[in-house]
């Protein structure tokens, strides 16, 4: 049995919170009968969106995007110069597994699998994700070591997760962090007087950066892409 909210991400239809809406709003019948929320299907029932069934993604894709600084990543926003959907233009629905903020760049994986997607934004997993940032002036020692005990921000009344930092130069440095808290090192920097100039995400868990052009992408294949699934206690692409 399948929760009904999570069997609409696998038909690629929308996300589980926005399928929670459609479901609210009556938009969704199981074998003919409106749907409820929370309730769990099986294989054999008739799912019908809009009047139209719909039935599970059966090819799984991932993509590896580095994204350019300006592009939001959102799918729909009348007020972004360019979102990620516009920027990939690629011809199946996909959906972005954690955000980048449109000043910062790099790596971002997008999917179709959306329970691929939960596991990968489960905090409590603690996935890596690394960084390079370079801040607007000469950072001390002292500062790389705070930043990597967690930094408390008041705007969020959180205290970071402890980290990785280490040196590159005298104004970048590498951060690996394992969660995602709202522009979390630009806050961190700023919480020590500084303000980053760059940010660049590098690695998301097994899958880098590395050798891919801004504004292109990549589909990921084979070991990689069964590593990514087996990190995120995946046995196999379902």
């Amino acid at each position: 049995m399948t929760r009904l909210n999570k069997y609409l991400a696998e038909c690629n239809i929308c996300s589980r919170r926005e399928a929670d809406k459609l479901i609210d709003q009556g938009r969704v019948k199981v074998n003919g009968q409106k749907a409820v929320s929370g309730m769990q299907i099986s294989g054999q029932d008739c799912v019908e969106v809009n009047g139209r069934q719909v039935k599970p993604v059966s090819s799984k894709i991932v993509l590896a995007y580095n994204k350019p600084v300006g592009v939001t990543c959102t799918e729909k926003d009348k007020h972004a110069e360019k979102t990620i959907v516009e920027a990939v233009q690629y011809p199946v629905r996909l959906t972005y597994a954690g955000r980048l903020d449109k000043d910062s760049d790099g790596l971002i994986l997008l999917t179709n699998d959306g329970e691929l997607i939960q596991r990968m934004m489960r905090g409590a997993n603690r996935h890596e994700k690394e960084y390079v940032v370079k801040v607007d002036r000469e950072y001390t020692d002292d500062f790389l070591m705070k930043m990597s005990q967690g930094v408390y921000l008041k705007e969020l009344n959180e205290t970071t997760r402890p980290c990785s930092a280490e040196r590159i130069g005298k104004y970048t440095f590498r951060i690996i962090l394992t969660q995602g808290l709202n522009r979390q090192i630009r806050r961190m920097c700023e919480s020590f007087g500084y303000k980053v100039k760059s940010l660049t995400r590098i690695r998301v868990m097994n899958i880098e950066l590395a050798g891919l052009k801004s504004g292109t992408y990549r589909e990921l294949k084979g070991e990689e892409l069964a590593s990514l699934y087996r990190l995120c206690g995946m046995s196999e692409i379902i």
